[in-house]
């Protein structure tokens, strides 16, 4: 046979090779041919990989032939005339046909119902490797074009025969599947283990058993729904009577204590005209404040919101707001401290506003974010009901009127309310809706009373009571200088002339209210410490009601204290108290009349300087 349509002619020995290039030359004629689909596929199937089934009738007739040997001639003494070659070229054309139509008879005698079952998996693997062979033999006819060819069939083609078979895959359909079952892995299932069946587990007592000691099962216990009770239940509606949680309200002692606070007087306008004075006697009154062991004490159970000095000029009485919805009482004049604290309950959610009553000293009103504003008559012995929502949450109140008579009352959602505490039940009178949408607390204007002040969550907005919209109401005056949330804005307590805010960009502000206008002009910016962290009840700077161009507020500093600023950003005075204070009092006010300062932090302590 021809390779690679040269004129030199070479017969191959009965191998591997001379296999691969019957099936290469038979493709290359099948594609010539246009021949395609499943003959072909099975045609290049057989002749590639099942050259065995006929191998041995054409090696039957290859031996009773003989054969040139030339393995002992040289390449150059090979030599044909022109008419041998074309003799040969002629019997090459006619031996091809000859053998294109026996391998096309075998091929149809051979072909098994087996090679149809093949899967497409199978098929196209094996036209990939019959495509590896053919290109394979292309390049090995390149490559020895000028070798010499032996033309001897003798032992080694034997053994050559034998080891082809032996190492050439796939040679039948069953063998192909066999490789294909080999190549998928095995399923593997994990095996359950056995259950033991009447079995006791080691290490497990007559308890989780359900056994008692004599060992007899145990019935089987109802299981019932456990119920989820509200942390903080809101407290029936109407009065509470005033019941001390750490005292016998029987006692001689709680009547006394009880009478004491109801026969307070209040403070005349005289004698608060007489304690001003200027900063220097200002200064020298605030020297001489001191703490001890005996000013402070623990009142409340939770942290403190909100602390109010009674305006006794006889007794030294401090009431205390707590997280936890209580309202402590503290007595300074009985020599022990235990024997002057009596703690109430009034509310269920902390108690963020707490005022006396500036025409009745006898009562103190406590405002709650339990949606309460309740009133404490010591004379009754009850906390009475002013007012009650229990759709919203109080922030703050103030009173309208100097007779305490009509409150103004701010919620945390952004409304405001008009209380008048003469009439009948516990609702309001208007409810009107403000351009803020928090408001964290309300202060009335001292003199003007018309006008009150609301701290939002960023703008500080001014009203007049007198164009107030039930829909929407747009403030007089609003201050937007702040860059983070406030904490509270208060008038200055005898003119209304200057306005504090606190704010949680580490600043205390002051402005001029003198003239209440479109516009109020900021004085003077002070540079304080406001971060007071989860834990701390936040900041809240007020004015001193003896001294209103002062301003106390609580301190972070080290050692720990509490600082009073003048309106003009000078420090006037810093209290210090030692191993008495050592923790931050947030909250802070001062009496009316006398130099007696409170403050309370957020374990509930209250810290008194006195002189």
């Amino acid at each position: 046979m021809f390779v690679g349509g040269s004129s030199v002619f070479r017969l191959a020995v009965f191998g591997r090779r001379f296999w691969r290039e019957i099936a290469s030359h038979w493709a290359l004629l099948l594609k010539s041919c246009g021949e395609a689909g499943s003959h072909c596929k099975a045609r290049w199937f057989f002749l590639s990989r099942s050259a065995s089934v006929f191998q041995s009738e054409i090696l039957a007739s290859a031996a009773s032939k003989k054969y040139w040997d030339l393995s002992n001639y040289k390449p150059d003494q090979i030599k044909h005339s022109k008419s041998l070659l074309d003799k040969n070229s002629n019997n090459e054309v006619a031996c091809k046909k000859c053998k294109k139509t026996e391998i096309r008879k075998t091929c149809r005698r051979l072909l098994t119902p087996r090679m149809e079952g093949t899967s497409s998996k199978a098929e196209s693997t094996l036209q990939k490797s019959s495509l590896d062979v053919y290109t394979e033999s292309n390049k090995r006819q390149h490559k020895s074009t000028s070798d010499t060819v032996i033309l001897s069939v003798d032992t080694e083609s034997s053994q050559d025969l034998d080891s082809d078979e032996d190492t050439t895959p796939g040679l039948s359909a069953a063998r192909l599947r066999e490789m294909i079952k080999k190549r998928q892995p095995p399923e593997s299932k994990r095996k359950k283990p056995k259950k033991r069946e009447n079995g006791t587990g080691c290490r497990r007592s007559m308890r989780l058993l359900k056994v008692d000691p004599s060992g007899v099962s145990l019935p089987a216990t109802p299981t019932q729904p456990t119920l989820i009770a509200d942390e903080n239940p809101l407290l029936p509606p109407g009065p509470l009577e005033m019941t001390p949680e750490n005292r016998d309200d029987d006692s001689e002692l709680f009547k006394r204590f009880l009478q004491t606070w109801a026969n307070v007087s209040k403070t005349s306008s005289k004698n608060t005209e007489k304690e001003l004075a200027n900063i220097k006697s200002y200064k020298a009154n605030l020297s001489g404040m001191v703490i001890n062991e005996d000013t402070v004490h623990k009142v409340t159970k939770g942290a403190i919101f909100s602390v109010a000095l009674h305006p006794s000029e006889i007794r030294t009485l401090v009431a205390a707001g707590a997280k936890s919805g209580q309202v402590g009482l503290w007595d300074l004049t009985h020599q022990s401290k235990e024997d002057g604290v009596y703690v109430f309950q009034p509310h269920s959610q902390p108690v963020s506003c707490l005022y006396f009553s500036p025409a009745n000293p006898a009562h103190i009103l406590s405002l709650s974010y339990d949606g309460t504003l309740r009133c404490g008559d010591f004379s009754r012995a009850i906390f009475e009901e002013v007012y009650r929502d229990e759709r919203s949450s109080f922030s703050s109140f103030d009173f309208l009127g100097e007779d305490a008579s009509t409150l103004i009352v701010g919620h945390w959602n952004g409304n405001i309310s008009l209380v008048d505490r003469r009439t009948s039940g516990t609702s309001y009178e208007k409810l009107i809706n403000s351009s803020l949408s928090k408001i964290r607390t309300v202060h009335v204007h001292p003199v003007h009373r018309q006008y009150f002040i609301t701290a939002g969550l960023r703008d500080i907005h001014i009203y007049d009571t007198r164009h107030l919209n039930p829909r929407r109401s747009q403030p007089l005056i609003s201050l937007t200088e702040h860059t983070k949330s406030i904490a509270s804005a208060y008038f200055s307590p005898l003119t209304g002339n200057r306005v504090v805010t606190t704010c949680a960009d580490c600043k205390l502000r002051i402005f001029d209210s003198s003239c209440i206008s479109s516009e109020i002009p900021l004085l003077t910016t002070i540079r304080h410490n406001t971060i007071t962290g989860r834990w701390l009840t936040r900041f809240q700077a007020v004015w001193d009601p003896k001294q209103e161009d002062c301003v106390i507020v609580g301190s972070m500093a080290h050692p720990r204290r509490v600082e009073i600023f003048h309106e003009t950003g000078k420090q006037v005075h810093s209290f210090f108290g030692g191993e008495c204070l050592v923790s931050v009092c947030s909250i802070n006010t001062m009496h009316p009349t006398r130099y007696i300062l409170a403050g309370g932090n957020s374990s509930g302590k209250i810290h008194v300087f006195m002189n």
